[in-house]
C-alpha cells in the first residue's frame, strides 16, 4: 500500500511515540536515538534545554525547551509524561537552515513537587523528534526553596587585648540552596579584599589576624539566599589595650632635703577599653649624694637654717627626756609597753601625757607633727577593750615620710556576685518552686505545724519556727535569704547607719498563729545611752518603714527585738525583709569593726601586696571576705583585732612601719592611707580594704617582719606585729576556717529542738502558772533582766521575753530565745521552748 509522501512525519511520529512510552531509559544529558537508514544530522538538537529551578514560596516555576529540527516536544516529569494540554507550543522555521524549529513550556507548582516522598528528588526532561529519529535533553532538577529562622552557631562576644587574633564563628541556618554569609561590623559590610588583616573560612567564620583599635565593633553573621535573609545575634567585641609606662624623666635637681625625684606616665600606650593601668609608682624619689646635698644648700641661709633646726631638736630631746623620767617616777605601775620614746625624735611635738579616762589610765594623748603628710594627727594609740590585745608601739618608721604631700583615699571595691534578688518575685504561695537552689547565700525547707529551724550557714543568720506556729493541716515551703548591700536599696537619714546585715524570710502573708524568732548579728555597741535603734521591715511596694523602736514597745505591737552583744532576735508573725539600723545620739556610739589582714598564699614576683580589710564584727561579713580571699589566693596573716569605730566623724587611717629597708621597700608614696567616715558608718558598702604594697630587694628574701597601724582619728586603735615567712608560714590560715553550721541548713520537727518534747512540757507546767512564791515566766525574766514588759490584771496577758542567757540557764538549746505566754487563770502556753 502506498502512503502519500506528507503522511510520513506524521506516522512516523506515532511509531516513535508509541516506542518512546515502552522504552524505560532515562539520562540526564542530551542524547540522541537515530532510526536506523536515517540521516544523523537531520536529529533534533536543542538550542534551549530545562534548567535547575528553585520554588519559591507558593510560585510555579517555568521550564522551557527548544529543538532544531523538531516535529514534536513533549516533557516527561519523574518518569511520567505530562498531559499534552498543560504544554504551551510555539512552531517556527529556522531562516538559515529552513529547518522546522519548536519551542515547549510548562509550568510546575509546588503541590506537584510535594507530592513526591521519600529521598527522590522531583525532575523534569524533554523528548524531542524528527524524520530521523529522538533526543532526550538533561534532566532539570526541581526543588522547593527555604531558610530556617535559627543559626546553627551565632558568634559571641569576646574581650582581647590588642595584636592577640579574633575567631567569631558562624553556623547559618540550614536553606535551599545553601545560604551565602556575610559579616557586618558595625552595619558595615566587611570586604576581605580590601583589608588583609581579615578573611572568612569556608566554615564561615570570621578571622582577623591581629587585633587593632578600630576592631572594637560589634559583628554580625547574616545568611541569605533567594527565600530571606537573616541576621544572628551581634557579637560585642572589644579590643583593649594594657597601659605600659613611658620613659622614667631626668633626675630633679637635688633639694633641699638631700633627695630627688624622677617621674614617668602611664601612656605607652595609654590603657584603654578597659585595659590595665600599669603597675608600680609613677614617682621614684631617692637620697641625693652628699656632695651634691652640701652644695645646693651651700647658701649662709641654709646654714642657719639647718643649725636651728639642730638646735630646736636638741631642745626637744631634752625636754622629752624630762618628760619621760618624770612621767616614770608619777607612773610606776603604768605598762612599759604602751609608747615607744623612739618615735619621739621622728619630728612629735611635746607630748601631752594624761589619762583619758578615769578607769583607763593606760590610754595616753599624742599629737605628733604630720605636717609633712596631709592633716595633722590626733587620737588614742592604745586599744580600747580588754584582753591580751597588743597596744600600739610608736618606733621611726615611715610615719613623718616627707614624700608625696598628698593622701589616699580608699575606695571600696566588691566582686562580681553572684546572688540574686529573690523576694521581689515573691508574691504568692507558689513562688518557692522558681527559686534557684543551691546559693550560698540561701536557704529553704517545707515545715508543718511541728516547727523546725532553717538557717544560712557560717553567716550567724537562722529563723526558728516553733511548734504550732504554722497552723495543723498546712504545710509552707520557708525561704530565708541574705542580701548584699549594694543590692537592696535602703534610704538611711541624717545619722542613721546600718548596724545588722539585710535578711529576707518568707513566704510573705503566710498565716502563723505563733511569732518565729529570726536571728542574725549585728556590729553595733547597745548603749540606750548612745543609740537609738530601729527595726525596719519592707513593705509590698519596696518601701522601708520603721516597725519597731526598741525600748518603746507596746504590749499591742506585732514585732519585738530582743538585743545582745552581738546578735539580735527578732520575734514576729509576718515574715518579709528586714535589717536593723541604729542611729547615734551622742559621740560615744560605736559600731565594731573587724580588722582583717591578707597577703597572697605564693609570692612569685618582687611585689607582697598586704591587703587591710575593715569589716563589720558580723558573721556574714566575715564569710564573704574569706570567700573573696580564697578566689585571689590569698591567706591570714595575723590574727583579727576588733576596733571601735565611734560616730565622731574622723577617718579611718592606715599605716606600715618598721620595713626591714635592706630586705623590703615599702611602695607607698604617702605617710598613711585613709577610709572615709562616711565609707565605714553608712554600713551599705562591702569589702572596704587598703593594700599595702611591699617590694622585695632580692627574690630570695622570704621574712617579713613589719608593723600594721590601724586607728580612727581621735579615736581607737589597734597595732598588727608582722613577723613570718611568706613561703612557708601558714600559721593563721586555720583560724578562718569556716565550720558548717550544725551541717544541714534546714532542720524539721523535734530534730530542730534539743530539748525533748516532754521535758519542755515539764518546763512549761512548772513555770507557766502563776506563783505565789514568784517562781514563774515573769520573775524569772525579771531577775536576768530580760523583761520589757509585763502587763496584769483579770484576763489580761502577761507576757515576758527571756533571751539565751535564759535559756541556758534553764537548759535551753543553741542559744536560742524563746517566748512564753501565760493567760491567768488558765495556764495556756504558746511557746518556741527549745
Amino acid at each position: 500500500m502506498a502512503v502519500r509522501p506528507g503522511l510520513w512525519p506524521a506516522l512516523l511520529g506515532i511509531v516513535l511515540t508509541a516506542w518512546l512510552r515502552g522504552s524505560g531509559a532515562q539520562q540526564s544529558a542530551t542524547v540522541a536515538n537515530p532510526v536506523p537508514g536515517a540521516n544523523p544530522d537531520l536529529l533534533p538538537h536543542f538550542l534551549v534545554e530545562p534548567e535547575d529551578v528553585y520554588i519559591v514560596k507558593n510560585k510555579p516555576v517555568l521550564l522551557v525547551c527548544k529543538a532544531l529540527p523538531a516535529t514534536q516536544i513533549f516533557f516527561k516529569c519523574n518518569g511520567e509524561w505530562v498531559r499534552q494540554v498543560d504544554h504551551v507550543i510555539e512552531r517556527s522555521t529556522d531562516g538559515s537552515s529552513g529547518l522546522p524549529a519548536m519551542e515547549v513550556r510548562i509550568n510546575v507548582s509546588r503541590q506537584q513537587v510535594e507530592k513526591v516522598f521519600g529521598l527522590e528528588e522531583y525532575w523534569c526532561q524533554c523528548v524531542a523528534w524528527s524524520s530521523s529519529g529522538t533526543t532526550k535533553s538533561q534532566k532539570a532538577y526541581i526543588r522547593i526553596a527555604y531558610l530556617r529562622k535559627n543559626f546553627e552557631q551565632e558568634p559571641l562576644a569576646k574581650e582581647v587585648s590588642l595584636e592577640q587574633g579574633i575567631v567569631l564563628p558562624c553556623r547559618p541556618p540550614e536553606g535551599i540552596p545553601p545560604a551565602e554569609v556575610e559579616w557586618l561590623r558595625n552595619e558595615d559590610l566587611v570586604d576581605p579584599s580590601l583589608d588583609p588583616n581579615v578573611y572568612i573560612t569556608r566554615e564561615h567564620s570570621l578571622v582577623v589576624r591581629q587585633a587593632r583599635l578600630a576592631d572594637t565593633a560589634n559583628y554580625t553573621c547574616v545568611a541569605k539566599n533567594i527565600v530571606a535573609r537573616r541576621r544572628s545575634a551581634s557579637a560585642a567585641v572589644i579590643v583593649y589595650v594594657d597601659g605600659s609606662w613611658s620613659p622614667w624623666s631626668k633626675w630633679s635637681a637635688c633639694g633641699l632635703d638631700c633627695t630627688h625625684w624622677r617621674s614617668r606616665e602611664c601612656s605607652d600606650p595609654a590603657p584603654r577599653n578597659g585595659g590595665e593601668e600599669c603597675r608600680g609608682t609613677d614617682l621614684d624619689t631617692r637620697n641625693c649624694t652628699s656632695d651634691l646635698c652640701v652644695h645646693t644648700a651651700s647658701g649662709p641661709e641654709d646654714v642657719a637654717l639647718y643649725v636651728g633646726l639642730i638646735a630646736v631638736a636638741v631642745c626637744l630631746l631634752l625636754l622629752l627626756l624630762v618628760l619621760i623620767l618624770v612621767y616614770c617616777r608619777k607612773k610606776e605601775g603604768l605598762d612599759s609597753d604602751v609608747a615607744d620614746s623612739s618615735i619621739l625624735t621622728s619630728g612629735f611635738q611635746p607630748v601631752s601625757i594624761k589619762p583619758s579616762k578615769a578607769d583607763n589610765p593606760h590610754l595616753l594623748t599624742i599629737q605628733p607633727d604630720l605636717s609633712t603628710t596631709t592633716t595633722s594627727y590626733q587620737g588614742s594609740l592604745c586599744p580600747r577593750q580588754d584582753g591580751p590585745s597588743p597596744k600600739f608601739q610608736l618606733t621611726n618608721g615611715h610615719l613623718l615620710s616627707p614624700l608625696g604631700g598628698g593622701r589616699h583615699t580608699l575606695h571600696h571595691s566588691s566582686p562580681t556576685s553572684e546572688a540574686e534578688d529573690f523576694v521581689s518575685r515573691l508574691s504568692t504561695q507558689n513562688f518557692f518552686r522558681s527559686l534557684p537552689r543551691g546559693t550560698s547565700n540561701m536557704a529553704y525547707g517545707t515545715f508543718n505545724f511541728l516547727g523546725g529551724r532553717l538557717m544560712i550557714p557560717n553567716t550567724g543568720i537562722s529563723l526558728l519556727i516553733p511548734p504550732d506556729a504554722i497552723p495543723r493541716g498546712k504545710i509552707y515551703e520557708v525561704y530565708l535569704t541574705l542580701h548584699k548591700p549594694e543590692d537592696v536599696r535602703l534610704p538611711l537619714a541624717g545619722c542613721q547607719t546600718l548596724l545588722s546585715p539585710i535578711v529576707s524570710c518568707g513566704p510573705p502573708g503566710v498565716l502563723l498563729t505563733r511569732p518565729v524568732i529570726l536571728t542574725m548579728d549585728h556590729c553595733g555597741e547597745p548603749s540606750p545611752e548612745s543609740w537609738s535603734l530601729r527595726l525596719k521591715k519592707q513593705s509590698c511596694e519596696g518601701s522601708w518603714e520603721d516597725v519597731l523602736h526598741l525600748g518603746e514597745e507596746a504590749p499591742s505591737h506585732l514585732y519585738y527585738c530582743q538585743l545582745e552583744a552581738s546578735a539580735c532576735y527578732i520575734f514576729t508573725e509576718q515574715l518579709g525583709r528586714f535589717a536593723l539600723v541604729g542611729e547615734a545620739l551622742s559621740v560615744a556610739a560605736s559600731k565594731r569593726l573587724k580588722l582583717l589582714l591578707f597577703a597572697p598564699v605564693a609570692c612569685t614576683s618582687l611585689e607582697y601586696n598586704i591587703r587591710v580589710y575593715c569589716l563589720h564584727d558580723t558573721h556574714d561579713a566575715l564569710k564573704e571576705v574569706v570567700q573573696l580571699e580564697k578566689q585571689l589566693g590569698g591567706q591570714l596573716i595575723q590574727e583579727p583585732r576588733i576596733l571601735h569605730f565611734k560616730d565622731s566623724y574622723h577617718n579611718l587611717r592606715l599605716s606600715v612601719h618598721d620595713v626591714p629597708s635592706s630586705l623590703w621597700k615599702s611602695k607607698l608614696l604617702v605617710s598613711y592611707q585613709e577610709i572615709p567616715f562616711y565609707h565605714i558608718w553608712n554600713g551599705t558598702q562591702q569589702y572596704l580594704h587598703c593594700t599595702f604594697t611591699l617590694e622585695r630587694v632580692s627574690p630570695s628574701t622570704s621574712d617579713l617582719a613589719c608593723k600594721v597601724w590601724v586607728w580612727q582619728v581621735e579615736g581607737d586603735g589597734q597595732s598588727f606585729n608582722i613577723n613570718f615567712n611568706i613561703t612557708k608560714d601558714t600559721r593563721f590560715g586555720e583560724l578562718l576556717a569556716l565550720e558548717s553550721e550544725g551541717g544541714v541548713p534546714a532542720l524539721v520537727g523535734p530534730s530542730a529542738f534539743k530539748i525533748p518534747f516532754l521535758i519542755r512540757q515539764k518546763i512549761i507546767t512548772s513555770l507557766d502558772p502563776p506563783c505565789s512564791r514568784g517562781a514563774d515566766w515573769r520573775t524569772l525574766a525579771q531577775k536576768l533582766h530580760l523583761d520589757r514588759w509585763v502587763r496584769d490584771g483579770q484576763g489580761g496577758t502577761v507576757k515576758a521575753i527571756c533571751s539565751p542567757a535564759c535559756v541556758g540557764r534553764i537548759g535551753g538549746v543553741d542559744g536560742t530565745p524563746y517566748e512564753a505566754v501565760a493567760q491567768p487563770p488558765a495556764a495556756g502556753v504558746s511557746s518556741a521552748l527549745g
